[in-house]
């Protein structure tokens, strides 16, 4: 059986892994003249480690990432407003929450499949067509390639899920957010074990610890849709945004390089009821983009590769499988999408009024409610993929 692959992102690259893994042919088609290991800082919940432990790359995620303890929501004082533990080994097997850079995750799963021939570059899709006995894919250089299995891995504006469903178009948050990575110096005093959002008046900031003493900050703010104000923002701009703000974020701005600083619009696809149809099939962004504020998109986009790889594996013929992948992650990941969502919601909360009741309601949240969602994020059944893989060998 043969797999072919668009996208060598997070997705791609764990999507080939698995299914390699699994007896499948694999091969990725990016349309970057290289495969870019490049990005700021992104989480990965207990869920997407323990995947990427079931892979092997379990002492690679060690190596390259950062457990973290417990993720704080604070206000613009520094006051807990709401605390997430990470779970505890000692009582757990789950194994704990890992901040990394998306850079290193890339790389490792890059090292992981082997460049070789299992990754083509410069070649774009832009079309495909598919029967009873296959599909051929249309690259923009006018070649052609051929497989049993055509694989979307292609981002938000998946050119794949455009011919699928080309009434899925992603929306526009109301927020658009600045992103970088810095060097911690020996001066700038912060918890490494610790995953900290702030929710103020003026907007949000997170600070991520990395490994190597590196810190991922992001900033989001209200703002209209491809806004060239917004564009033109620089780092003294959002300093005076954040100027009252608590440590050590005006630190972490002043220690921020202009040329290195990311700004991008949040998007995402609103839950659609359908990951693929006949021989195509959707994972990642291109199925399910969701905001950032649950650090899942990562996370959901490599339990899609094993639980693909998994039931293109089992079943004996893809009406099958993508029955048994589509009951397994369209449900799921839209719920994980909405949750997404209405936290995004709160946490851009503008006004004094509004931030004031937000901050008041936030610490009576009960803590079990705030679990049970956690348990749903986390707690999800990849036992039978791994045992595929398991059986696989390496």
């Amino acid at each position: 059986m043969k797999a072919i692959i668009i996208g060598a992102g997070i997705g791609g690259l764990t999507a080939a892994i698995a299914m390699r893994k699994a007896g499948i042919q694999a091969d990725l088609y990016e349309s970057k003249s290289e495969v870019r290991l490049n990005g700021a800082g992104l989480g990965l919940g207990p869920n997407a480690v323990k995947a990427l432990e079931l892979l092997g790359l379990g002492d690679a995620l060690q190596r390259a990432g950062m457990p973290v303890r417990q993720v704080q929501i604070l206000s613009q004082e520094g006051k807990v407003l709401s605390r997430m533990g990470a779970p505890d080994r000692s009582k757990n097997a789950d194994p704990e929450q890992v901040t990394v850079l998306r850079a290193d995750l890339l790389g490792f799963l890059v090292d992981a499949l082997g460049a070789g021939e299992a990754i083509h570059t410069g070649k774009t899709c832009v079309d495909f067509e598919q029967g009873e006995d296959g599909v051929t894919v249309k690259f923009e250089d006018g070649s052609t390639e051929e497989a049993d299995l055509l694989v979307g891995a292609d981002g938000i504006r998946s050119v794949v899920r455009g011919k699928l469903f080309p009434e899925a178009k992603p929306r526009y948050s109301g927020y658009t957010c600045w992103r970088t990575v810095v060097q911690a110096g020996s001066s700038l005093r912060y918890d490494r074990e610790l995953f900290t959002e702030t929710w103020g008046s003026n907007g949000r900031f997170g600070i991520v610890p990395l490994s190597d003493n590196r810190i991922y900050w992001f900033a989001c703010v209200n703002a209209p849709y491809n806004d060239p104000a917004m564009k033109r923002v620089t780092i003294a701009d959002l300093a005076k945004r954040f100027a009252g703000y608590h440590s050590p974020i005006s630190d972490l701005l002043e220690l921020s390089s202009q040329d290195a600083i990311l700004h991008h619009d949040i998007e995402y696809l609103p839950p659609i009821k359908r990951f693929g149809r006949g021989r195509v099939v959707l994972i990642g962004d291109a199925a399910h983009a969701m905001t950032p504020n649950m650090a899942q998109g990562a996370g959901q986009a490599i339990e899609d590769a094993l639980f693909l790889a998994e039931h293109v594996s089992r079943w004996p013929n893809f009406a099958s499988a993508l029955e048994g992948y589509e009951k397994d992650r369209v449900s799921r990941t839209g719920t994980i999408t909405r949750m997404s969502g209405r936290i995004g919601r709160m946490a851009q909360l503008e006004g004094r009024l509004p931030v004031a009741l937000r901050n008041a309601v936030l610490p009576l949240v009960p803590d079990a409610l705030m679990q049970r969602q956690l348990d749903y994020v986390y707690k999800v059944n990849l036992e039978r993929a791994g045992m595929l893989l398991g059986r696989s060998g390496s």
